[in-house]
């Protein structure tokens, strides 16, 4: 298939560029040499604005700085005499494959993943389809490079490595104008938007307009893993200031020097913010809330769930991932998800938004109310085990989980007290998993199962490696970072990764393909399932409760198919008629980064 690059070729203002090429003929001599300065560009002063787009030249070299259609080396000798290339690349003609084992060799010689990111970085704005070849093609060693954990540091440090713009910016000087602001995007067909508003950076805190690099990193991944274009994707920060102080003081801080807006100027902004996507993009755009604190993010999913397509990834995916891992885990562990018991280490988004989507599960699967299925569940913060004598000082979101019990203020007391079977870390603090709490936990069961789940790897509540060997070889592990395979008593054992990457693109392809118009629990749910029916005996024999991310496409279109259907099902899809394979659909919908022909 040939297609004609667009935005070439394009001439404008011809009276301004036949009179340079009549200087040119004349050959009118300016001080610095060549012909006259038509444009006043060489007299410019500061003071004197120029119009940068006067002149569109028709040059192949226009091309070559255009990501979305530059091949590099890879232009054939047809397309260099078609799109005026001659003479602007290096004459050696080169293979999309080619050049990805050469940026693959480069890559791998930097020692500092930051340097890797970066490098990556810089791919994608020059070449968009082999920044995603390679992504896909090295999934499992790429992953935590542009995603966590090294997303979280390139936060923190961009600032310092910040050159170009990617996506929108939109802060508290452009309230009352963010329709605008969202008109000055390029693409008008976006389907995903991830937005975040900087104040909950992983387990990192408040980076303020830094956070960026998350909604860049997320939808790189929409579009890798999950096959939505690249085109459709836009990342957004809501810039509302920042309560981090270093970063207030750090002279190249590239957002808002200000505390941070709250209360009702804040959620003005926000509700400006939605309706304006709406009405720029209409009902069927997925807004994806990204690393919002707490008191933000549920009171915004709350707000906007019944009258926007949006989605929590904190709260939702996280979720969707971790009842996949224990679905999948049920294999080791026996029994059902009703016979185990749960205790959290944390209680902010991700710990509550997994215990009620576990709660709401094992309702499903029982036909037992939800309030009495949570009772399986329990739940320990910073003061302590939360029980039904402190509900009236708990923030609502963490009411439900207050249970009767004696209070007890510390995890190894809940362990001892509780004898879960399950032990799960979303507190964002490191090492809290301790050597006598995973004691205490090996000792009231044959399989431990231990979810370590905070982000990066220095925030994991344990290592693999402590997972494995304080239990003697008998827990269960997984982590939201990566940690490398570990060897004890002569067995290898393969750590899982509750990524969301592995819902969320999934998840996101589903609502998009279907076009549906709200996010149903029960999509929540059947992403879930989905995910862990891809789990097979091959990968349970090496202790292993996800599947390989070499596969993370197929498991997409998957989750895609399925999340699509139950929209369908629901009456939430609107585009009509429904395929008759969904999966067959999925697929073919799914963006290839393969170069095309151009005429």
């Amino acid at each position: 298939m040939y297609i004609v690059p667009t935005m070439f070729r394009v001439l404008l203002h011809r009276e301004k560029m036949d009179s340079t090429l009549e200087s040119m003929k004349d050959g009118e001599a300016t001080v610095g040499g060549g012909v006259e300065d038509v444009y006043g560009e060489d007299r410019a002063t500061e003071d004197q604005l120029v119009t940068p787009w006067t002149v569109s030249v028709a040059s192949g070299y226009t091309l070559l700085r255009d990501p979305r259609h530059n091949k590099g080396l890879a232009f054939t000798e047809r397309e260099r005499d078609s799109h005026y290339l001659r003479g602007l690349l290096p004459p050696a003609v080169s293979t999309q494959e080619l050049q990805e084992r050469k940026l693959m060799q480069s890559i791998r010689n930097y020692e500092v993943p930051l340097h890797k990111y970066v490098a990556m970085m810089e791919l994608e704005e020059r070449n968009e389809r082999l920044f995603y070849k390679l992504l896909i093609d090295n999934v499992e060693e790429l992953l935590p490079v542009v995603y966590t954990p090294t997303v979280g540091e390139a936060c923190q440090k961009y600032g310092s490595i910040f050159k170009r713009p990617q996506g929108l910016y939109i802060s508290m000087k452009e309230k009352g104008k963010i329709l605008e602001v969202l008109k000055n995007w390029p693409e008008r067909s976006i389907q995903v938007i991830v937005v975040t508003d900087g104040e909950r950076i992983l387990g990192l805190g408040d980076l303020g307009c830094q956070g960026m690099g998350i909604p860049v990193g997320k939808l790189a991944l929409y579009t890798a893993l999950g096959g939505v274009r690249p085109s459709a994707c836009l990342p957004i920060t809501i810039d509302v200031g920042t309560n981090n102080q270093k970063l207030l003081d750090d002279e190249f801080y590239i957002g808002l020097k200000q505390k941070r807006t709250t209360g009702k100027e804040y959620y003005e902004l926000l509700e400006e913010f939605m309706s304006a996507v709406k009405q720029n993009y209409g009902e069927k755009v997925l807004v994806q809330f990204e690393d919002f604190a707490n008191h933000n993010a549920f009171e915004l999913l709350a707000k906007y769930r019944n009258t926007h397509l949006v989605f929590n990834d904190d709260i939702q995916g996280t979720a969707s991932v971790v009842l996949a891992g224990l679905v999948a885990s049920l294999k080791l562990l026996g029994g059902s998800l009703a016979d185990h018991t749960f205790l959290f280490l944390g209680a902010g988004e991700a710990g509550t938004g997994i215990a009620e989507l576990i709660a709401l599960e094992i309702s499903t699967k029982t036909n037992i109310p939800v309030e009495e299925t949570r009772k399986k569940i329990w739940l320990v913060d910073s003061k302590g085990l939360i029980v039904s004598s402190r509900k009236e000082s708990l923030q609502h979101f963490k009411q439900p989980w207050a249970h009767e019990h004696e209070p007890l203020t510390t995890l190894l007391d809940a362990v001892k007290a509780i004898k879960p079977s399950v032990l799960i870390g979303t507190s964002g603090v490191g090492q809290t998993f301790t050597k006598d709490v995973i004691e205490a936990l090996a000792a009231v069961n044959e399989r431990p199962l231990i979810m370590a789940l905070s982000n990066p790897t220095s925030q994991a509540e344990c290592t693999a490696e402590q997972a494995y060997t304080w239990t003697k070889g008998k827990a269960i592990f997984s982590s939201g970072s990566p940690f490398d395979p570990y060897e004890y008593d002569g067995k290898l054992f393969i750590p899982g990764q509750a990524n969301n990457a592995y819902i969320f693109p999934g998840l996101g392809f589903g609502l998009v393909i279907s076009g549906a118009i709200r996010v149903h629990d029960e999509m929540l749910l059947a992403a879930s399932e989905a995910l862990a029916n891809q789990v097979t005996q091959e990968h349970y024999d090496k202790g292993m409760i996800y599947p390989p991310l070499t596969n993370i496409r197929k498991i997409s279109a998957n989750i895609a198919a399925k999340v699509a259907e139950k929209a369908y099902d629901l009456g939430l899809a609107t585009r009509l008629p429904r395929p008759t394979d969904l999966l067959k659909y999925a697929e073919s919908c799914m963006y290839t980064p393969n170069y095309r022909s151009y005429r």
